[in-house]
């Protein structure tokens, strides 16, 4: 018989980046805590599940029907970027001044798991493509063997579309020490090198 303190270790462990050992120390300290700040916790979890949604024009959550960025009218709308996830769209919007539009698409390619194309957001990429205006797709999928692959059949729907299709640059990381850099990062740097002046 499973208790209520080893199902919440076992549902915490399921999050990402959250081991058997940590969900347990989040389950004591949560037992610590007042039971006002557990229950507002627990009905924060239960207000993201019922109100956030995919935006219904570009796959990144929201609690509207159309997010934010997609109803921006300073947004150049003939810019899309394609992501995997809505987290990457955080982590560009914070870090860069892209003003362009994005595209979630809600995982990658991975045939082994069963991801094929109608598990992803691709649906939303044919609309856009359809609809016209694109100037330019910037695919920043993962440099993983399943993004890879994602980007490859995301280059042969838009092949012929007229549309300027772009790669993020992959390469070494600032800071790095080559004798750690994996095969594939050092490869991928030393086919895009750059002259220098």
């Amino acid at each position: 018989m499973v208790g209520a303190i080893d199902e919440l270790i076992t549902e915490l462990a399921r999050l990402p980046g959250i081991g058997r050992k940590t969900a347990q120390r989040l389950t004591f300290h949560l037992l610590q805590q007042p039971s006002d700040q557990v229950s507002r916790l627990a009905a924060a979890l239960t207000g993201v599940v019922e109100r956030v949604r995919p935006c219904g024009e570009c796959g990144n959550l929201s609690e509207v029907e159309q997010c934010g960025i997609c109803s921006d009218p300073t947004r150049d709308g003939a810019l899309l970027c394609i992501v995997e996830e809505p987290s990457t769209v955080s982590v560009v919007e914070k870090a860069t001044s892209f003003r362009g539009r994005y595209l979630v698409l809600g995982g990658r390619l991975s045939p082994i798991d069963g991801i094929g194309p109608e598990q992803l957001r691709m649906g939303l990429l044919r609309r856009r493509i359809e609809a016209g205006g694109l100037r330019e797709v910037i695919l920043a999928t993962n440099p993983s063997l399943e993004g890879e692959a994602t980007s490859t059949y995301i280059q042969q729907l838009l092949a012929g579309k007229g549309i300027r299709v772009t790669r993020l640059a992959r390469g070494l990381p600032v800071g790095g020490d080559l004798e750690y850099v994996d095969g594939v990062t050092l490869s991928h740097a030393l086919q895009a090198r750059q002259e220098v002046s």
